[in-house]
């Protein structure tokens, strides 16, 4: 997947520095294609998405409400991954054998951390790593204020993907999950209204 700036609305960045965060999006975007050294790759990816809760959107349709940032990450815990070590680094402790075969990451929703956040030569606000909380702010979190957002391919929910922007639903509706799950569904439509007529 080649990610580029492609103009369009401006947005209130979130500021530079270290912030208290709290997850509030999980999105699934099946294997999405992308390039490495100039060859096509495939890798199945996720965003995890934090509000803010301490940084608030000054002005415009969206004031008063926390700022909120987001990061792609390859879908893997192998020992070189960027999620594992976030994660790792948000949890305060490695993983073990039996989280590593199957660690749910809806557990991840509602959860603070704290992020440090830089800005891109565009301008744009970018998380740069996740952190636990230090254990003296982990009771005085403020409340959360946007929902939680939660799309998996693997257990598809057809209003939850309704739910999520046209960007990304324009992106999970390339990868081959997401066809294969709409193929699945055209079939059952079909076998359903292929009733025999008697003779």
């Amino acid at each position: 997947m080649l990610l580029k700036d492609t103009g369009g609305t401006e947005f209130a960045q979130a500021p530079v520095g270290t912030h208290v965060a709290r997850c509030v999006r999980l999105i699934d975007l099946g294997t999405q294609k992308g390039e490495y050294k100039g060859q096509a790759i495939f890798k199945r990816q996720l965003i995890i998405g934090w509000e803010l809760p301490t940084e608030l959107i000054p002005d415009g349709e969206y004031a008063g409400k926390p700022f909120t940032v987001s990061r792609f990450y390859t879908q893997s815990l192998s020992e070189k991954a960027n999620l594992r070590k976030d994660l790792v680094a948000w949890r305060g402790k490695e993983f073990s054998d039996q989280e590593l075969s199957g660690f749910d990451a809806k557990n991840l929703l509602g959860k603070g951390c704290m992020l440090s956040i830089v800005m891109t030569e565009k301008g744009k606000a970018k998380v740069n790593s996740v952190m636990a909380l230090p254990k003296a702010m982990r009771d005085s979190l403020p409340a959360q204020v946007n929902e939680n957002v939660y799309f998996s391919l693997d257990e598809f929910n057809q209003l939850a993907f309704d739910s999520l922007s046209d960007g990304f639903k324009r992106m999970i509706a390339v990868s081959p999950e997401y066809i294969q799950i709409q193929q699945g569904d055209n079939q059952a439509h079909a076998d359903d209204t292929d009733d025999s007529i008697p003779f």
